[in-house]
């Protein structure tokens, strides 16, 4: 594992879950990942639309060095590396799925709709 300035200290444990999920990506990588199970980089690109090539591999980075997920590196030419989630993952997904039912809620409310994805 690499290292991460975020270690805390932390106020609450709002504040430690917030510190893992920050940036627009991180949670939208765990719905990717959840949804579909393991995806090499380009698929998880393509179901990311308006993600960065750099964003997505710092926060893919980031997530790895959170325990979140997992990424395989196989040796063969092409390189070939896959992407899962954790135990870590898997939880804090389930732990945001009653956020997700709140967001749904709310956008249904202010007439938000979804993204075309």
């Amino acid at each position: 594992m690499g290292t991460t300035a975020r270690r805390g200290p932390y106020i609450c444990g709002l504040d430690a879950a917030i510190d893992v999920i920050s940036g627009k990506w991180k949670v939208l990588i765990l719905w990717e990942l959840h949804a579909h199970g393991t995806r090499r980089f380009a698929e998880l690109r393509r179901g990311l639309p308006g993600v960065s090539e750099k964003m997505l591999i710092q926060h893919l980075r980031e997530m790895e060095d959170d325990s979140l997920i997992h990424r395989e590196v196989y040796p063969q030419v092409p390189p070939k590396v896959e992407y899962s989630l954790t135990e870590d993952g898997v939880s804090l997904n389930r732990a945001l799925e009653p956020l997700g039912t709140w967001g749904t809620a709310r956008a249904d409310r202010i007439g938000a709709g979804k993204a075309g994805i």
